[in-house]
């Protein structure tokens, strides 16, 4: 509460070079690329950090197969070779994986064609990730049993990436790096309006939790505000070539379903791809596509039936899946780029999920339209020229502002958790070794982590039963991760409330020492927020920026 607290005084101090509004992966990665080439930064969101449309995906960084047939090879080359970039610049977080495909009878294309797209996939993307295979009938029920064959006449087997920990995550970790490198970021921060004069812009914001009002000065507005951008862009007076439509998918958690660690993509009735996404210990099963009026979206019965519907007709369980089998939810919309006063045409799943950015260099502000996860880091590249375009003197403009620790620091982390046995601590019911799993989640900062266990091994302990998180983690939460609220530690910073029930994480043991380590004094208060807010709350949209 501390960091927070102070980045407000500081918002209110200092002019910036740029203020980046909104949180999610676009503002994310702009305010990461900004700074740490040099530029003076300030980043606000009027809720969480990540908790719009950046909480909600499907947990995969994917070159976009599914726009081969749109034809859009252009764009799949582009996701191709950021998915790529991605797995090499985030090994330890962007993982391959395996996509096992299966074809039913009557589907639009015959398998042998999806198999040849499958190759011309591979070859789009430089042959980075393991070459695909072919399935037959017989060997999808080999492989995996699980799926229902009976109306299967064959498949195939690709390659793409998925992110070990839950999309948020992934997220913080550019606020994180933003920050590192000088950036004034503060979350439950809304901007109500912005004016331009004397060739700066004037932000007046709010702090959502007190009522505080404050002002904030830069010279560069980027607008990342993903399905509210339009809004925002109203609130500043500025016009745009480009405009949102909103799709909506959902997702439903449920206990795990193939012991294999790979994706079971079908195709549902609505004829999209269809996954069922290893989730540690939990299988993350959807989506769906619906198109919305607005950036507002609830589950509702109908999408759980249709989820559920779906992946009972596609594997063999000992029951079907019912909604008392679903642990979480998940649900956001998809902001999709179109021209100013279009609709975006009559196919709507055909719709590009491209990314525009649109700078307006004579009031020196910048809106990021659409996006994927896959596409981040082309994001902050782009958005970061604009700026230096528009006369902002990026001090350090070849640096490379994204990627883990540097190997020596890996090296040396590693190297000294191995001296300390580290590895022994690991518990039991874990998927990973913990040195793993510290890398991959604090980078540089895991060398911290080290040395308190060192001085305390009570430090590796797991804190809430249940969850893998250590001592030493939460209050690495607690000092450097502006979690402001219950939720914001229990979903966007980690993913225990996407894989244990509330009612579990409520009678949990740990969790009010867990709270009263992140909150101190206001523990109790916190922990009642949550929970009181919890009840009845499944299926309810969890907003945003």
């Amino acid at each position: 509460m501390n960091l927070r607290a102070n980045n407000i005084t500081k918002l209110q101090k200092i002019h910036f070079d740029a203020l980046v509004v909104g949180g999610g992966i676009n503002g994310a990665v702009s305010a990461a690329a900004l700074s740490g080439k040099g530029a003076k930064v300030a980043l606000i969101d009027r809720k969480d950090f990540a908790s719009e449309t950046s909480q909600e995906s499907s947990n995969l960084a994917w070159g976009g197969i599914k726009y081969l047939e749109s034809l859009e090879f252009g764009l799949v080359r582009k996701l191709c070779k950021s998915r790529n970039h991605l797995i090499k610049s985030y090994p330890s977080s962007v993982q391959e994986i395996r996509f096992f495909t299966t074809i039913e009878k009557g589907f639009r294309f015959p398998v042998w064609f999806i198999w040849l797209g499958t190759w011309f996939y591979w070859l789009i993307g430089n042959f980075f990730t393991r070459r695909p295979r072919y399935l037959s009938r017989r060997r999808i029920h080999k492989d995996e049993p699980i799926i229902n064959t009976t109306n299967a006449v064959g498949g195939i087997e690709y390659s793409d990436a998925y992110l070990h920990d839950n999309d948020a995550r992934f997220v913080f970790s550019f606020v994180r790096s933003a920050m590192n490198n000088g950036c004034i970021a503060a979350n439950y921060l809304e901007a109500l309006s912005a004016t331009r004069s004397h060739n700066q812009w004037h932000v007046d914001a709010v702090d959502t939790l007190s009522g505080k009002k404050l002002k904030i000065t830069a010279d560069v507005i980027v607008n990342a505000c993903g399905p509210y951008a339009d809004i925002f862009n109203a609130h500043a007076s500025v016009e745009t070539k480009h405009q949102h439509v909103f799709s909506k998918g959902i997702h439903l958690i449920v206990n795990r379903l193939s012991k294999e660690a790979r994706v079971l993509t079908f195709f549902a009735d609505d004829g999209r791809l269809f996954f069922a996404i290893p989730m540690g210990a939990k299988t993350c099963i959807g989506t769906t596509d619906t198109r919305m009026p607005s950036p507002e979206a609830y589950v509702t019965e109908e999408d759980r039936d249709f989820v559920l519907g779906n992946i009972n007709k596609r594997l063999k369980l000992d029951k079907p899946l019912t909604r008392a089998d679903i642990i979480a939810e998940r649900c956001g919309v998809r902001p999709l780029v179109t021209k100013r006063n279009t609709d975006g045409g009559k196919d709507w799943m055909q719709m590009s999920r491209k990314h525009e950015v649109e700078a307006n260099f004579d009031t020196q502000y910048i809106t990021i339209f659409g996006g994927k996860l896959t596409d981040c880091l082309n994001v902050g590249d782009e958005v970061s020229e604009l700026v230096e375009n528009m006369g902002i003197h990026l001090r350090f403009g070849k640096r490379r502002w994204y990627g883990e620790g540097h190997d020596s620091v890996r090296d040396d982390f590693f190297h000294q958790a191995k001296l300390m046995d580290l590895d022994s601590y690991t518990a039991s019911t874990s998927h990973e070794k913990l040195s793993t799993r510290f890398w991959r989640r604090y980078g540089s900062h895991a060398l911290e982590l080290l040395e308190k266990i060192r001085e305390n091994p009570e430090q590796a302990e797991i804190l809430i039963e249940g969850a893998e998180y250590t001592r030493c983690e939460i209050e690495e939460a607690a000092q450097r991760e502006m979690v402001t609220k219950l939720e914001d530690f229990l979903r966007r910073r980690s993913k225990i409330a996407l894989v244990m029930r509330k009612e579990e994480i409520r009678m949990a043991k740990g969790i009010h020492e867990t709270c009263k380590i992140l909150f101190g004094s206001q523990a109790k208060k916190k922990y009642d927020e949550y929970f009181a807010k919890s009840a009845g709350a499944i299926g309810k949209k969890k907003s945003s920026r």
